[in-house]
Order: C-alpha cells, then sequence, then structure tokens
C-alpha cells in the first residue's frame, strides 16, 4: 500500500479498504485504479494530467534542491 501524499492536488473518488469512498490523489491510487482513471480518457485529457504530474515534480525538486545526476 502506498503512503498518502495528496502531492499534485489530482483528486479522484476511489473506495477505501473499509468499503468507503475517499478522495485521493492520482500518484496515491494504485496501479489497477490509476489505470481504471485513465482508460476512455481523451488523448488532452491524458496530456493535461502529464503536464500537471511534470509540474509537481519540478516544484518538488525546486523545494528540496533536488537534482538526478
Amino acid at each position: 500500500m502506498k503512503t498518502k501524499r495528496n502531492l499534485s492536488g489530482i483528486y479522484f473518488r476511489s473506495k477505501n479498504e473499509a468499503g468507503k469512498w475517499d478522495s485521493i490523489c492520482f500518484e496515491d491510487l494504485n496501479e489497477i485504479e490509476q489505470d481504471n482513471q485513465m482508460k476512455e480518457r481523451t488523448t488532452e485529457w491524458l496530456t493535461s494530467l502529464t503536464k500537471q504530474l511534470a509540474n509537481t515534480l519540478n516544484e518538488i525538486g525546486e523545494q528540496l534542491d533536488i537534482i538526478k545526476e
């Protein structure tokens, strides 16, 4: 199970282990839930998701001064 970090701000509704609905960020969904969210989406939607996730990575890198060498 992934640690919920809520970094991107891109929320989806997902059932938790107790069967209750939660709002959970895309990156915190498991791979199957991510696949389900991306299934049947338009190219424009997927492009927008990719750009927002890239912006989030960049912001985290800036805040923590991380550079992968």
